[in-house]
């Protein structure tokens, strides 16, 4: 949870019914009895503290050179296992990220979803969801001063364009092997679960925040369900 956020400032410290953000992502993990070890990274005391008011031990402060807007997730998630594995003198077999700007998840989710990453012996799982555009079909660009396809397809209707998701970053389940040496996040061993629209609605901006906000007001179902 990095702070200074550019689409929607403190957003993690943002409130929902008189709880910061990360509360909801925080009480998921919980909820699933599954975790031994629970860390969160951050270059923000303030986020750090609020988490320690959570119930949680395992606070990391994150390195200034991976807390600028333009640090790739994966270092960051590197260093908070060596900090982790250096701390409990153990190496872990797989490591689960959870992003703190998705604050609607299913509990069955997670559950089919490690299940599935088991079964496959797979190196990594990703989650999406089915995407609301389709660059075969309605994705347009500039290029050389006119405007084409994204990808080029003569497709009339949209239900005939091939299938596309959107990672909605929601959990990646690694194995400490693979994302140790990980050079690219899509391998032969990558395996995709799909998650309904609803759930895991990540947060980017001030509309993403205020729909999430809505959703957890006005339906208790919907909410760590």
């Amino acid at each position: 949870m990095r702070s200074g956020s550019r689409g929607l400032k403190n957003k993690h410290l943002k409130k929902i019914k008189n709880k910061p953000l990360i509360f909801y992502t925080i009480d998921y993990i919980k909820s699933l009895n599954f975790f031994k070890y629970i860390a969160v990274s951050s270059d923000s005391k303030i986020i750090l503290s609020e988490c320690k008011k959570l119930g949680l031990i395992d606070l990391v402060k994150r390195p200034k050179n991976l807390s600028t807007s333009f640090s790739p997730k994966i270092p960051v998630i590197k260093h908070v296992m060596l900090e982790m594995e250096k701390k409990y003198n153990i190496k872990f077999d797989y490591i689960v990220d959870f992003d703190a700007t998705s604050p609607i998840r299913k509990k069955n989710d997670f559950k089919k979803a490690i299940n599935y990453f088991i079964k496959t012996k797979a190196d990594l799982l990703i989650t999406g969801t089915k995407s609301r555009k389709n660059p075969y079909f309605n994705m347009i660009e500039e290029k050389n001063g006119k405007i084409q396809l994204v990808k080029k397809g003569n497709f009339i209707r949209r239900q005939d364009a091939p299938k596309v998701y959107d990672m909605n970053a929601s959990f990646y389940i690694f194995k400490r092997n693979f994302l140790l040496n990980l050079k690219k996040l899509i391998s032969k061993k990558t395996v995709f679960f799909e998650m309904s629209e609803i759930s895991a609605f990540d947060i980017d901006n001030l509309i993403d925040f205020k729909i999430n906000e809505t959703l957890i007001k006005n339906d208790k179902k919907i909410y760590r369900n």
